[in-house]
């Protein structure tokens, strides 16, 4: 058998085969996930249909690396489809920076995202949420029915949790099924007045597609071992830019310099990076007004002739097809909440191969050990009285 076109025989003796195997079952795991989302639809409906009915209900997208981009991913596409304030903020800010971020009066629904449910700060910002917020509810999406969140649902009355197929807690150090898979959970949940099932078919078929028709033009990318890399997305593809980067550094062990930004905001500063040892990877939004700002920085950079090279990927055969591009077919339609789907795939399979290009072990990259699938070593030092009222303190 075969994942990402390599024999398990051989993935296994590359110290890869989690990896491989979890990048390429996405799809049939995003099934699987829709299945158990209408299971217990009757559940999700009864919590939080009364709560997206409050006019000043303010909801929160939280986790730790990985998860908290699976939230910066989401947010723009949430808070416009419900009208409502829907902001992404890392458990790592939460917890250390409680009084900047929580409102007292403001009725919050958190939405924490967590594969294991067992970082340190997981627990941590549901338990301060719960202790600053008047009115607060949990909705936690993890993939660990045995993690300290999960467990946390079971006597805390204004909480659910939705535990997602078991082969989603990734057994490899990068989050690759674990993170779509609880993005397409808050989408499918959260859409709530939308059957996504035909949606599910189509971004696993685009999926499929990147797995199949692709998988070999981006191992010939990545083997050519550029030094920097850089994914660039306008909107909610801006995090998903900022995963990519996180993928390729994590499976790289740090070996290359990738980055993220937005096109507009590549251009002041950052896109110094720019040299003839840099990959550019831009994904391309769906939405006619964005995609004409993302054109442009397509446009600048191959005019520019200065990057080692620069990828578009898309899903319209525009003037991104006049250089280097990726094109998925017949997704037109998708929007971009939607399209991050296969798209991620495509950074994932790169990062895959880089990684081994480099001799690095994808399902366990840190040759240090010092960076873990579990975060370890943070101290959650207790919220006080005094602590609280830091926060009415107005310093002159």
């Amino acid at each position: 058998m075969k994942y990402l076109d390599v024999n398990t025989e051989e993935l296994t003796l590359l110290g890869a085969f989690w990896t491989a195997k979890e990048i390429e079952q996405q799809p049939d795991v995003w099934e699987k996930t829709h299945n158990i989302i209408e299971k217990n639809k009757v559940a999700i409906n009864d919590f939080l249909k009364p709560l997206i009915a409050k006019r000043d209900l303010r909801i929160i997208l939280t986790g730790a690396g990985t998860s908290a981009f699976a939230g910066g991913s989401i947010a723009p596409s949430l808070s416009l489809k419900l009208n409502k304030s829907v902001e992404a903020i890392a458990t790592t800010d939460l917890v250390s920076n409680p009084m900047q971020f929580f409102q007292k009066n403001i009725p919050t629904l958190v939405v924490s995202f967590a594969r294991s449910g067992n970082s340190p700060e997981s627990v941590a910002a549901v338990e301060i949420a719960s202790t600053v917020v008047n009115n607060c509810y949990h909705l936690v999406i993890t993939c660990n029915q045995d993690g300290q969140l999960y467990k946390y649902c079971d006597n805390n009355t204004n909480s659910l949790a939705l535990l997602m197929p078991t082969e989603t807690n990734d057994k490899s150090f990068a989050m690759t099924s674990s993170f779509t898979s609880m993005m397409f959970t808050a989408l499918e949940v959260l859409f709530s007045d939308e059957n996504l099932a035909n949606t599910t078919k189509a971004i696993g078929i685009a999926a499929k597609q990147v797995i199949t028709q692709y998988n070999s033009q981006l191992k010939k990318i990545a083997e050519k071992n550029h030094s920097r890399v850089v994914f660039l997305g306008s909107g909610g593809l801006k995090s998903l830019a900022q995963e990519s980067a996180l993928k390729l550094l994590e499976l790289s062990d740090g070996k290359i310099v990738a980055t993220y930004d937005s096109p507009l905001g590549f251009r002041h500063g950052p896109k110094t990076i720019v040299n003839d040892d840099t990959l550019v990877i831009l994904f391309m939004s769906n939405d006619s007004y964005t995609r004409k700002y993302d054109l442009d920085l397509l446009d600048e950079l191959r005019t520019d002739a200065e990057v080692g090279q620069v990828i578009a990927i898309t899903t319209l055969a525009d003037e991104c097809v006049n250089g280097d591009y990726i094109l998925i077919d017949q997704q037109q339609g998708l929007n971009d909440s939607l399209l991050m789907f296969p798209y991620i795939v495509c950074a994932q399979i790169y990062a895959f191969h880089h990684a081994l290009t480099l001799n690095n072990k994808p399902d366990t990259p840190s040759a240090s050990g010092t960076v873990n699938r579990v975060v370890k070593g943070v101290t959650i030092h207790p919220l006080n009285k005094d602590d609280l009222n830091l926060g009415k303190v107005l310093c002159i």
